[in-house]
């Protein structure tokens, strides 16, 4: 495996990895039902967790 597809392999993982944690992150927000925060052009967004 040349490094370039290690890096791509890698790249993958990463990026499936973080959209696990979204996944949960939001599903934790839900089950305790408190608001999600987010930034958004340059401000800060509460987000209830029955709009996600």
């Amino acid at each position: 495996m040349t490094p370039a597809e290690e890096q791509l392999e890698l790249f993958e993982r990463i990026v499936a990895g973080l959209e696990l944690v979204y996944e949960r992150l939001v599903a934790y927000k839900k089950q305790k039902n408190t608001e999600l925060v987010i930034m958004r052009d340059d401000k800060i967004i509460r987000i209830k967790p029955d709009d996600l």
